[in-house]
């Protein structure tokens, strides 16, 4: 699984991308199944996070969420996040 983690209109602190990437953790049980993962941060009033991960059969996901703090909105974000790939691994085994 190749990631990309982009900080948009913003620098990102080390401890900001420290975090990012120590949460992407929670989906290294699909990263057979994931080709790659784009993750763009953006802040304005708050951190906008999205996400779109391509999937080795042809699909792909987009997912986001938004927050004043960016570790609760990381942590939102990986929630939906380690919910669609858990569906699409349940949907793709399912065949």
């Amino acid at each position: 699984m190749t990631t990309s983690i982009t900080a948009v209109d913003f620098n990102m602190t080390e401890v900001q991308k420290t975090l990012a990437n120590k949460k992407l953790d929670r989906i290294k049980y699909a990263d057979d199944l994931i080709i790659d993962l784009d993750m763009k941060i953006k802040q304005e009033k708050k951190f906008i996070f999205d996400c779109t991960v391509n999937f080795r059969w042809g699909t792909s996901a987009h997912v986001s969420a938004d927050d004043f703090d960016f570790a609760a909105g990381i942590n939102k974000l990986m929630d939906v996040l380690d919910q669609k790939v858990t569906k699409e691994k349940d949907k793709i085994q399912g065949r």
